[in-house]
This record gives C-alpha cells, sequence and structure tokens, in this order.
C-alpha cells in the first residue's frame, strides 16, 4: 500500500468515527442515536478488520484496495444524505433479470452479483 493510499484510508477511518460522534438519528429520539451510533462504530470496525489484509505487501492489490475505498465513501455518503447508517436494501427477485434463452441460475446468480451496487459489496460477508 503506498503512503497517499494509507493515509486515505486512515482518513476514512478518522471521518467514519467523527461521524458517529455527531450521528443525530432522523427520528431524534436519544434511544434510536444511540443505537445508530454504536452501529456505525461497530460496522466500521468490523469492515475494516476484515479488511486489513487487503494492504499487506504481499497481497497487494490495487483494484481492490480501491473498490475498498470506494465502498466505504459510497456508504458514507448515502448515510449522510439518506440519514440512516443502515445500507439501503436492493428489491430485485432472485429471477428477476430478463431470462434469455438457455440462461440458467448460475447465469442469473452471476448477474445478480455483477449488478448489486458498490456500498452492498461487503455488506452480505459481514451480516
Amino acid at each position: 500500500m503506498t503512503t497517499a493510499t494509507r493515509q486515505e484510508v486512515l482518513g476514512l477511518y478518522r471521518r467514519i468515527f467523527r461521524l458517529a460522534r455527531r450521528w443525530q438519528a432522523a427520528s431524534g429520539q436519544m434511544e434510536d442515536t444511540i443505537k445508530e451510533k454504536q452501529y456505525i462504530l461497530n460496522e466500521a470496525r468490523t469492515l475494516f478488520q476484515k479488511n486489513k489484509d487487503v494492504s499487506r505487501p504481499e497481497l497487494t492489490d490495487t483494484d481492490l484496495i480501491k473498490q475498498c475505498i470506494d465502498e466505504c465513501t459510497a456508504r458514507i455518503e448515502m448515510g449522510l444524505h439518506y440519514q440512516i447508517p443502515y445500507p439501503r436494501p436492493i428489491h430485485l427477485p432472485p429471477t428477476g433479470l430478463t431470462p434469455l434463452r438457455g440462461r440458467g441460475l448460475r447465469t442469473q446468480e452471476k448477474l445478480r452479483k455483477l449488478s448489486k451496487p458498490v456500498y452492498l459489496k461487503s455488506h452480505d460477508e459481514v451480516s
């Protein structure tokens, strides 16, 4: 990991913790605010711990690091915009993609994986 990438990742980590400190629930109730702050902190710790090996020198994959950074940035921006810390679910039935001749279930699953938004890439892995 380059120094610039390391600084960007650490900056995102600090930004998340600052965001959690200032977070107010949309409902305005204190118990909701506390739960949402706790969710933000736990989610950040879990995902950063899970992805800490991505930056190891022998495993350096710049595309994967960039994807993780993009996901983190997208989740921060979506949380700020919609005032909810939880990832927005996508609603797509299991076989909801248009079937073409000879397209089986495996192809449907592959298309679903490819159509998953960037902010949900690691959500299913952690949850």
